[in-house]
């Protein structure tokens, strides 16, 4: 048994609580005391505010090494892409465990303990598949292992390189051929302690609607996770009604892919009704606002996608940035740009957003938030450093989300374990790592 004093902890209302007390037993919280003044003799003193810990419920690791490569020369999501898969087209086991332990490090440096993995660069150059047709999936399991944080691989089929059209370069790499190969090689994916997994429909460009229909029932046979990329771009709408005479949330919904179980990600262009039909089935939508920010994707209309039902969780993506105070806050920000009013989303709610709904849409309902017989997950942010010196304790949580950032937080918890500490990785020197993998990535 442990026990932390938290100077302020939020658990779960619209302001911090002072002096929490959390007991910590075999990974999983034991009890929770709000109102002690002074630390109980042998706690750990917790200075700053305490979360739970984070989820970034929608990564692509290998992209992290993208980050700064891509801004010169304009284009468009499209032309990024073609970057992305020259990236792709290189990468060998080796290097994807090194950039993956790397990015999973900086994100535990971030506050975050849970990371879903939108996994689909599955096979070797020109799609031959490795002699364990799951090779990449479990170094990515492996390395969020060795980085301290939990891992929900959602496995993505990726059949077509555009509707109806064949795979071509490193989309071989993607595609397993048919969605009855995907699904035999899903099924040798095992789940640990730290490890579950998922399934994804990468998006209706890459998968048709008969395949989709077998993804969504392995996940639903499975009783796993399911998400899919959905309406990023306008031109995806557009060869999407010109094949289907549907939206792509209709097309998945036909498919019998929206369901309570499914996380529907970006959803920056949907039409008037798909906010309707996706609040209806309870789904969870991924905002990723620096990436779509990137890509020039545009601004995700999440006031009216929650105000219909949805539950909003919030991603990384291609980690143009990791931080997940900055999505949070990028969500309310954008949308004031876009309607010109403010307050659509409070602080509560997006950290809300960032914590237990994001667990809860990767598979892990016991965790997210600080409560007895939760998992032991705490993610302290400091409030001494320059951009939150000042605060006052009422006004801690509104600080945190809309000026804090991944560079405050100074200790995490991971199921009891202590992975960051005095804002430090506690067994890997993270900058290292991330110029060594990125580099070796780029050779």
């Amino acid at each position: 048994m442990s026990a932390y004093w938290c100077e302020l902890a939020w658990l779960g209302g619209e302001r911090a609580e002072a002096g929490v007390v959390v007991d910590v037993d075999a990974g999983r919280i034991a009890s929770v005391t709000a109102g002690v003044a002074a630390p109980p003799p042998g706690a750990r003193r917790l200075d700053g505010l305490t979360l739970p810990g984070l989820a970034n419920a929608h990564s692509h690791a290998f992209q992290r090494a993208l980050r700064g490569r891509t801004q010169g020369g304009g284009g468009s999501f499209w032309t990024w892409r073609e970057q992305m898969y020259a990236l792709a087209g290189g990468i060998d086991p080796e290097g994807m465990w090194r950039l993956a332990r790397a990015t999973y490090a900086e994100m535990a440096l971030a506050g975050v303990t849970c990371v879903g993995e939108f996994h689909y660069l599955h096979h070797g150059p020109g799609g031959a598949r490795y002699e364990d047709a799951n090779q990449m999936g479990r170094v990515l399991i492996d390395a969020a292992r060795e980085a301290g944080i939990r891992v929900t691989l959602l496995d993505a089929c990726y059949l077509h390189g555009g509707i109806g059209e064949r795979p071509g370069g490193a989309q071989l790499r993607f595609s397993d051929g048919t969605a009855e190969a995907w699904a035999e090689r899903a099924d040798a994916l095992a789940e640990t302690e730290y490890a579950r997994v998922g399934a994804a429909i990468h998006s209706v460009r890459a998968v048709d609607p008969e395949s989709a229909a077998l993804v969504a029932g392995w996940a639903d046979a499975h009783k796993r996770p399911l998400h899919a990329h959905v309406s990023e771009q306008p031109a995806e709408n557009a060869a999407c009604l010109e094949a289907y005479a549907r939206t792509p949330t209709h097309v998945l919904a036909d498919a019998g892919a929206v369901t309570g179980e499914f996380t529907a990600v970006h959803v920056t262009h949907p039409d008037d009704h798909d906010p309707a039909r996706l609040g209806a089935a309870g789904v969870h939508v991924c905002a990723c606002p620096t990436t779509e920010r990137d890509l020039a994707d545009g601004i995700g209309p999440m006031g009216r996608l929650t105000d219909a039902g949805a539950r909003m969780v919030l991603g990384t993506d291609s980690h143009a940035s990791i931080d997940m105070f900055e999505e949070a806050r990028a969500v309310e920000l954008d949308e004031r740009l876009a309607s010109g009013e403010r307050g659509l989303h409070s602080a509560a709610l997006l950290l809300g957003a960032a914590a237990e709904d994001g667990h809860g849409c990767l598979g892990w309902p016991e965790a997210g938030r600080i409560a007895a017989r939760a998992r032991a997950d705490l993610a302290t942010v400091s409030l001494d450093g320059v951009r939150l010196a000042g605060i006052d304790t009422q006004h801690a949580l509104e600080a945190v989300v809309f000026a804090g950032g991944a560079a405050d937080v100074r200790h995490v918890l991971v199921d009891g374990r202590e992975v960051v500490r005095d804002g430090r990785h506690v067994s890997l020197d993270v900058p290292r790592e991330l110029d060594e993998a990125v580099a070796a990535v780029w050779a």
